[in-house]
């Protein structure tokens, strides 16, 4: 029975931590010391909070933002972007990044759907500016431009000036993270002041636990990820416990700086995807520098594939830590520890982890009732780390959720144990003569090849099956199509076999170093290599 909280148990109140106390916290506690570092120059804590109260007081001031008025950004890695999201939470207003590599119509579509206030850009997107221009009531410009007031220069103007962080409760937008699956326009997901409170909690809880100088620890982070995205919220993370990012010179992900740069600063953690730690262990410049300060290598997005795992092991020790999740749920669904992590056969292959500290992770048939262990499903969670909805989406909202589970759309099982083992994007399997085919299970067969490096399976239609696999592979070696179908013709019911193979130089990757089938689906069809039905 539901109690009525009319008898006595109204809540006193919804009111929650503004997430620009993070840094406001640290500026108090160790202000002197580095909070961020880029190239030959550092910010302290203090000073990095000082500039993100007067950036705040440039929103309030000379903009007039009001609390919950969003905020986009199109912007690479910098400084300015780093502490401008604490001046947009002090200011009250809504924090939404856009990935930089898309397109000037690409971000003019989220200044219109997110119903931007303002605009703060790089100097060197002109074109994007101009495009969502007509959305928006102001722009700002990180660097010196001809379409905008520079930020650097209104923040110098408001340096001292500083006002209380504005009173947010716990339902309060803090965060439009923008994500739109494998098809469709981009949806905005809404994160709030009192989700991401316990995100940041639970991060460290789970993924990094004992971090900051607080806890006896030396600790620093390198970013190595857009964070407009994933990584946003993993240096978030490091604020809260005092610990300094580390951000690299280059635009572009060098494994050779990477490691440079841990051994520098004794880099204690990195948030990454599967296909940037694979760059990374696979460079030579990972045998030339020391990286024995690393405790933890986070990655997730996606899981990693066995002869990854194991290349990487070999090469770091015991210091991967896998988590899976959406945007919708910041990451918040299961973790794979670092003890969890071997290179023998002791280790679970496959899973992606368990339930996070204080969410319920369960398996669902279509019509929403718990699947038995090792039966396939969708994978459902609940818990405070789930969104509380797309903006001016109800639809979506309507299709996501059902009896309070947001639905993943992820296909998996769960053990006895509660393990969750991932199958692969409901979206990603196709039906092939009647038979349901997960590309995940066939891309791990063949990656157990030694001649190919990477692979991504995906069905396309045939008349006379409905559907078949194609899959394209990048190769380390010279290998013949039909010598790697033979190799499998044992390893993988024939069923399963993909009936194309097509070998590629390189993957096309989204701009958080990901392989989607998506992207893999739209380059067969520039290169006129899609199979004939």
């Amino acid at each position: 029975m539901r109690m009525d909280l009319s008898q006595g148990l109204i809540p006193v109140s919804a009111r929650v931590m503004n997430l620009s106390h993070f840094l406001t916290d640290m500026a108090r506690r160790h202000p002197d010391a580095p909070g961020f570092i880029w190239g030959d120059q550092q910010w302290t804590w203090a000073e990095m909070d000082a500039r993100a109260a007067a950036f705040a007081e440039v929103l309030i001031e000379k903009y007039h933002v009001e609390k919950g008025d969003r905020i986009l950004v199109q912007s690479a890695n910098n400084n300015q972007m780093f502490e401008a999201m604490f001046g947009c939470w002090r200011a009250g207003c809504v924090w939404v990044p856009a990935n930089f590599r898309q397109t000037p119509e690409d971000v003019a579509f989220l200044a219109k759907s997110s119903q931007a206030r303002g605009l703060l850009v790089g100097a060197e997107f002109p074109e994007h500016a101009a495009a969502c221009a007509k959305y928006l009531d102001f722009t700002i410009s990180i660097g010196d431009s001809d379409f905008a007031p520079d930020y650097d220069d209104m923040v110098a103007g408001y340096l001292g000036d500083s006002r209380p962080a504005a009173d947010v409760e716990r339902d309060d937008p803090c965060w439009f993270f923008f994500t739109s699956g494998t098809t469709g326009r981009p949806k905005a997901a809404v994160l709030t002041h009192g989700q991401m409170g316990f995100v940041v909690t639970n991060h460290l809880c789970d993924l990094m636990p004992g971090t900051g100088a607080d806890w006896g620890n030396r600790d620093a982070s390198l970013v190595v990820a857009p964070l407009s995205h994933g990584a946003g919220i993993h240096q978030l993370t490091q604020v809260a416990h005092g610990v300094p990012s580390i951000l690299p010179n280059s635009a572009k992900l060098d494994p050779a700086e990477v490691w440079s740069l841990v051994e520098r600063y004794g880099v204690t953690n990195m948030f990454t995807v599967p296909t940037i730690v694979k760059l990374l262990v696979e460079h030579p410049a990972v045998d030339q520098h020391d990286h024995s300060s690393l405790r933890y290598v986070i990655y997730a997005g996606a899981p990693m594939y066995r002869a990854d795992q194991i290349t990487a092991l070999d090469k770091l020790g015991p210091v991967l830590v896998q988590y899976f999740g959406l945007g919708e749920v910041t990451g918040n669904i299961t973790v794979l520890p670092t003890a969890q992590h071997s290179t023998d056969e002791n280790m679970r292959l496959g899973t992606c982890g368990f339930a996070r500290t204080g969410m319920q992770v369960q398996i669902q048939n279509d019509e929403g009732a718990e699947c038995d262990p090792l039966e396939t499903g969708e994978i459902c969670c609940t818990g405070p780390a789930v969104f509380v909805g797309y903006f001016n989406n109800p639809e979506a909202n309507e299709k996501s959720f059902r009896n309070g589970w947001f639905r993943t759309g992820d296909l998996g099982h769960m053990d006895e144990t509660g393990f969750v083992y991932l199958t692969g994007r409901a979206s990603d399997m196709y039906i092939s003569g009647g038979s349901n085919i997960y590309p995940r299970e066939v891309e791990e067969k063949i990656l157990l090849h030694p001649a190919i490096s990477e692979v991504a399976v995906l069905g396309v239609p045939n008349r006379k099956w409905g559907e078949v696999g194609v899959a394209v592979c990048v190769a380390n070696t010279p290998i013949d199509p039909a010598d790697l179908l033979a190799w499998m013709a044992d390893k993988i019911a024939r069923y399963k076999l993909p009936r194309h193979v097509i070998f590629w130089d390189e993957m096309p990757k989204s701009a958080y170093g990901k392989i989607t089938k998506k992207m893999i689906r739209e380059e067969l069809e520039q290169r006129d290599q899609m199979p004939p039905e």
